[in-house]
């Protein structure tokens, strides 16, 4: 089996990160995908989770996708760590098309498999279609359906799948909440299932747990879900389940872990 995990950790995580890495032993995914590793440069919590999933800590297991800046200067890191070997890493990182990072890797899985983790940008619904459009354009879609891919992270997205409420544009409104757009719009994920992208939380059927992100903001509390695995139409065959995987206190987002069969 392939247990894929992909986790916000919150702005780098650095008073919490005892706590994360208990999570990560304690989920012991075979790969993955962390997000917002801000100040992960020149430290060792790299190593550190390494260590936390009883994985080698040198080049071919973990990496560090560094993030282009932001107008703060601030870079949100993307990191990958597997128990398979990665192989032909490419960081994508282009302010053109990119919000923060997109690391693409291969890796093993009973045949070939292309994963990408990445954290869609966070301003509005435009600036993440770009990002989700560059995504398609890096993949020939015949060769797409026919094999093996994986993407993970935190997509700042919303999904039509998941059951909001009748009044979630007016709550979005009260929040003054404006980066899913007014009405809010479900554009980055509608672009990435044309393309033949599966949602693997609602492949084998309704989840238990849909939230990966509740918010109060101005009194008005809203749930989302913006942190996805989503695979290919050859890898979704492949899936077993699909889960959101309650962090506590670890983070203001809960994790999402996939697991796959292989061959």
């Amino acid at each position: 089996m392939l247990k894929v995990m992909t986790f916000n950790v919150l702005f780098g995580g650095q008073e919490r990160f005892e706590a994360i890495l208990g999570l990560l032993g304690r989920v012991r995914p075979d790969v993955l995908v962390l997000q917002e590793c801000l100040g992960w440069q020149g430290t060792d919590r790299l190593q550190r989770v390494a260590s936390a999933l009883g994985l080698p800590a040198d080049e071919a297991h973990v990496l560090l996708g560094t993030a282009r800046p932001r107008g703060s200067g601030n870079r949100y890191h993307v990191a990958v760590a597997s128990h398979r070997p990665l192989r032909t890493i490419q960081i994508h990182n282009d302010p053109r098309q990119i919000g923060h990072c997109l690391v693409q890797c291969q890796l093993d899985a009973g045949g070939p498999l292309t994963l990408f983790g990445t954290h869609y940008d966070a301003h509005n619904e435009e600036l993440r279609l770009v990002e989700a459009r560059y995504l398609c354009s890096l993949l020939e879609p015949e060769p797409f359906r026919e094999s093996l891919y994986l993407l993970a992270g935190d997509l700042n997205a919303l999904s039509r799948r998941d059951p909001y409420p009748p009044d979630f544009a007016q709550r979005l409104l009260s929040s003054e909440t404006d980066k899913y757009g007014h009405p809010p719009r479900f554009s980055v994920m509608e672009c990435l299932e044309s393309f033949g992208w599966v949602d693997t939380l609602y492949h084998r059927g309704p989840p238990s747990q849909w939230v990966t992100a509740r918010r109060n903001r101005g009194g008005v509390a809203i749930d989302y879900r913006t942190d996805y695995i989503l695979a290919s139409p050859r890898m979704a065959e492949r899936l077993i389940q699909a889960e959101i995987v309650d962090v506590g206190d670890t983070s203001d987002h809960q994790a999402m872990v996939a697991t796959f069969r292989e061959g």
